[in-house]
């Protein structure tokens, strides 16, 4: 058994199923698609140039601007802060867009919500942020160091390493993946988690 648990309808981040048509179980196995069904491409809405034959899609650096302008593309508005990083803000939380690493190759999206929890909240606020942990992808939760006033905040973070570079199409990507999922997790933690 691998080290990572199995999710039904998930293989290595790519549709699947569980089929049994000939007595068989196989995991992983793709399920059959219509070649005639029109397929909504998301980016093609945000005019993000894409790879065609003729013009393949250009790989360079990713960037501080290269992620404002990825924003610009999603509808994000976000303040520069002046030291290397862009700051979106929403009701509920705020996501930290920025890179990281001795040559600021690591994209990092880290999201936290307005809300703290009460030290004395510190073993439930592990278990809840354990339960998110355990069932779902992209962020990793965890709850940080106390603030000045004592009170614990809770972090969701996605941190992927970019050294080779990335075209536009990815970057707007894991812009749009980085604030879905830190909003869901925001919004799970003040519903089903009851932490917030």
């Amino acid at each position: 058994m691998p080290w990572w648990s199995w999710r039904p309808g998930h293989a290595g981040g790519v549709e699947s199923e569980l089929r049994a048509e000939d007595g068989n179980v196989r995991l992983g196995v793709p399920p059959q698609r219509d070649p005639n069904a029109v397929v909504l491409d998301p980016l093609a809405v945000l005019a993000v140039p894409r790879e065609t034959p003729d013009k393949p899609a250009t790989v360079e650096p990713v960037s501080l601007p290269r992620l404002g302008e990825a924003l610009d593309l999603l509808d994000i508005r976000y303040l520069a802060d002046g030291d290397g990083s862009l700051l979106a803000m929403w009701e509920r939380h705020a996501v930290l867009f920025t890179l990281e690493g001795p040559e600021d190759e690591i994209l990092v999206i880290r999201a936290r919500p307005h809300s703290t929890v009460p030290p004395d909240w510190a073993d439930r606020a592990y278990r809840v942020v354990n339960e998110w942990n355990h069932t779902r992808r992209f962020c990793k939760a965890y709850v940080g160091d106390p603030t000045e006033r004592g009170q614990l905040p809770i972090y969701a973070e996605i941190q992927v390493p970019l050294g080779a570079g990335a075209h536009d199409a990815l970057i707007v990507e894991m812009l749009d993946c980085g604030a879905a999922v830190s909003s869901t997790f925001v919004d799970w933690l003040h519903d089903e988690g009851a932490l917030l």
